[in-house]
């Protein structure tokens, strides 16, 4: 399921933005931020907008600053979404199968550097890929942020610690289909899973907030404190 809200509010994206560096890993350009030690990676699956996007960098710092390395690959190969084409073509050059299959790359490359765990944050677009590595024991655990194309059947298939976090207004991840997902978690003892709707948000809050905008910048700054405690718990 794809609609507006998964393009609403663009940002400006910016080449040179961030502290981190561009480089190639897995076969892709991905931004990196962090140094590699301790051996413990975090992989930063995007939106439409892609690794370019001011936030998203600025994110990506945030982790690596918690002691993270941090990988935002381009899964998009210099396409991101734009408004110049319907977001359904656009969708049918971009799927996240292979999106997956790039991933799965990325972090087998990893692996081959030495990296001992790995984590998966995926943002709308990104959220079905990292849940499909969460799905593989492919990574030690996943956050999904207003996840779109996930289905309940996906989320009973995860077999690592998963966390989910959704806004309100969402039509993409409505909050009575998060519910069903935490249920579903619930129910899978072998697994431990945090589902939140956050109140008063839109789908897309983590990366297409205005950062002079206290209420929402303060909105995201809590999802991603969440975040990072979840990959604090369990990437290690």
């Amino acid at each position: 399921m794809a609609g507006p809200q998964c393009c609403s509010n663009p940002p400006n994206l910016n080449p040179s933005s961030g502290e981190g560096t561009v480089d190639q890993l897995g076969g892709l350009k991905a931004y990196i931020s962090g140094t590699p030690h301790p051996k413990l990676a975090i992989l930063l699956v995007t939106d439409g907008f892609g690794y370019k996007a001011p936030n998203l960098r600025k994110l990506a710092d945030k982790v690596a600053a918690a002691g993270f390395y941090v990988v935002a690959p381009d899964f998009f190969y210099g396409e991101p979404f734009d408004w110049n084409r319907p977001l359904q073509d656009w969708l049918k050059d971009h799927e996240t199968d292979k999106g997956f299959e790039d991933a799965k790359l990325v972090v087998e490359a990893l692996r081959s550097k030495g990296f001992s765990a790995v984590g998966a944050a995926g943002f709308c677009w990104g959220g079905k890929v990292a849940i499909e590595l969460a799905k593989c024991n492919l990574i030690q655990a996943a956050v999904l942020c207003h996840p779109s194309f996930v289905t309940l059947d996906d989320v009973k298939g995860v077999k690592v610690p998963i966390s989910i976090l959704a806004a309100e207004i969402d039509q993409l991840t409505p909050p009575a289909i998060a519910k069903r997902s935490e249920e579903v978690l619930t129910a899978k003892s072998e697994v431990d899973s945090y589902v939140e709707v956050f109140p008063k948000v839109v789908h897309g809050w983590t990366l297409r907030y205005e950062v002079d905008d206290e209420a929402a910048a303060n909105a995201a700054e809590d999802a991603h404190k969440k975040m990072l405690d979840w990959f604090s718990k369990y990437v290690k």
